[in-house]
């Protein structure tokens, strides 16, 4: 793998990557390969050299540079890559795991059968490679949009603040807001519906 060619990524998510040299004189030295995101969700990797920039940003796309910096694309085939790569396959991380919590009206208290779940997903966490945690905050659309912005993001930090407490690291664990903008059940405004009130705990 050459590390003369800079990667840019333009996605948030974790993208699955591959790096081949090949030495055959007229092959590429550097391939990019992008795998499909294990959630199904878009991802891109730009590919740069001193001679351009390309994109690619569909499952099983290839970027080549060639020994002099130039860039080509092509495609593969799940089948071809893990026959090219199986000990590179491998190595790759687990699927994430998303947990989803639900809370008292109007509060940052987690109902009852949630709390007894918390446990259960530190112990997922703990067993990762990785550990990285977001979790995000919602409500329903009882109050004002304002104020349910607050409550989502305090809802959030509610939850980083007891998985830091059972032993998770801080450094970690992202917490954020949505309010009530992303409701899992779409409902008129000032109605109550307990499963929009929820924080969802994603676990990389």
């Amino acid at each position: 793998m050459q590390s003369s060619h800079p990667l840019h990524h333009r996605s948030t998510a974790l993208l699955a990557m591959l790096l081949g040299s090949v030495l055959s004189a007229c092959a590429p030295t550097t391939r990019v390969i992008l795998l499909p995101q294990a959630n199904g969700a878009p991802s891109a990797v730009a590919v740069s050299t001193a001679r351009g920039e390309q994109v690619i940003d569909r499952p099983y796309q290839v970027a080549n540079v060639g020994a002099r910096g130039a860039l080509s694309v092509d495609t593969t085939t799940a089948e071809k890559v893990r026959e090219a790569y199986p000990r590179l396959i491998a190595l790759q991380p687990p699927p994430p795991e998303r947990f989803v919590l639900e809370f008292e009206p109007a509060t940052p208290q987690l109902t009852p059968e949630s709390q007894a779940q918390l446990d259960h997903v530190v112990a997922r966490a703990k067993a990762r490679p990785g550990g990285e945690i977001v979790v995000t905050g919602h409500t329903d659309r009882q109050g004002p949009l304002e104020a349910n912005d607050a409550l989502s993001l305090e809802r959030a930090q509610a939850i980083r603040d007891q998985l830091i407490e059972r032993g998770l690291r801080a450094d970690l664990i992202e917490a954020v807001g949505r309010g009530e903008r992303e409701p899992l059940v779409p409902t008129d405004d000032e109605v109550a519906e307990p499963r929009n009130r929820r924080a969802v705990i994603d676990v990389r």
